[in-house]
C-alpha cells in the first residue's frame, strides 16, 4: 500500500512538472492583455489632450482590476482635472451658445481661457463696464467660484491710436480695462488672491490690423482660469 501511494505521488509530481509552463504562459498573456489595452486607449484619441486622459484612465482601471489601488495624489489629481473639463463644457454650453463672437472658450492642457470681444463689455476707449456686460461676467464668475484655480485677465486693443480722452495710450486703455474686470470679478467674491491682470496693449494681435475685421478681432478681454 505505501509503495502504491509513492507511485502515485511521484506520478503526480511528475504530470504538475508538465505543466509549470502553463503559469508563465498566463502571466504573458497578461501582460500582453495590459499592453494592447494601453494600445487602444491610445487609437481612441484624437488630440493630445484626450490621449493623455485615456491613458490615465486606462492604467486607472487596470490597476483596479488587478487589485490595486490608485495613488492618492494622483487620484487628487484626476478628480481636479475632470472638474476643470467639466467646467469647460458647462462654459461652452451655457456661455457661449456658439456664438463666438461674444465668447470664444479655448481650452488646453494649461488653461482654460475665455476670449470676451471688447465692445461686448466696453464702449470705445472706454474701461468703464456696460450694464449689459454684466450677466455674462456673473454667469463666467459663477463657474469660476467652483475652483481654487489662479485667474488671469489679459486686456488688447488694436493698433488704432488713442486720440483723446483718458488715456494717452493703447497701453493703458487695455490695462485699465483689464482692472476693471478684475474689479469686478473681486467685487462679486472672487478671492483676489486668485486674481492677476496685465495690459498688452496692441503687442499681441490675433488677427492682421489692416482690415476692420482683424481689429474687431484683436479688441479683446482674455480670461484665462490656469489648470493645476
Amino acid at each position: 500500500m505505501p509503495i502504491r501511494r509513492l507511485r502515485r505521488e511521484e506520478l503526480e509530481n511528475q504530470l504538475n512538472r508538465g505543466t509549470l509552463w502553463a503559469i508563465t504562459y498566463g502571466d504573458l498573456m497578461s501582460y500582453l492583455m495590459i499592453f494592447f489595452l494601453i494600445l487602444f486607449s491610445y487609437g481612441l484619441a484624437k488630440d493630445e489632450k484626450v490621449h493623455k486622459r485615456k491613458y490615465d484612465e486606462t492604467l486607472r482601471k487596470i490597476s483596479e482590476s488587478l487589485g490595486g489601488t490608485e495613488d492618492p495624489r494622483r487620484k487628487m489629481l484626476r478628480e481636479q482635472k475632470d472638474l476643470e473639463e467639466g467646467m469647460a463644457d458647462r462654459l461652452k454650453k451655457n456661455i457661449n451658445p456658439g456664438d463666438t463672437t461674444i465668447v470664444d472658450v479655448q481650452s488646453t492642457e494649461e488653461r482654460i481661457r475665455l476670449v470676451l470681444a471688447a465692445p461686448v463689455l466696453f464702449d470705445l476707449g472706454s474701461s468703464r463696464l456696460k450694464p449689459s456686460a454684466f450677466q455674462i461676467l456673473n454667469n463666467i464668475i459663477l463657474e469660476l467660484s467652483k475652483v481654487p484655480n489662479e485667474i488671469v485677465i489679459e486686456g488688447h486693443t488694436d493698433n488704432i491710436p488713442v486720440v483723446g480722452g483718458q488715456y494717452s495710450s493703447n497701453w493703458e486703455l487695455s490695462m485699465a480695462r483689464a482692472y476693471s474686470v478684475i474689479r469686478f470679478f473681486e467685487r462679486a467674491g472672487i478671492n483676489p488672491g486668485r486674481l492677476s491682470g496685465i495690459g498688452y496693449g496692441e503687442q499681441r494681435p490675433v488677427m492682421d490690423n489692416s482690415t476692420p475685421e482683424g481689429r474687431a478681432k484683436n479688441r479683446r478681454i482674455e480670461v484665462s482660469l490656469i489648470r493645476q
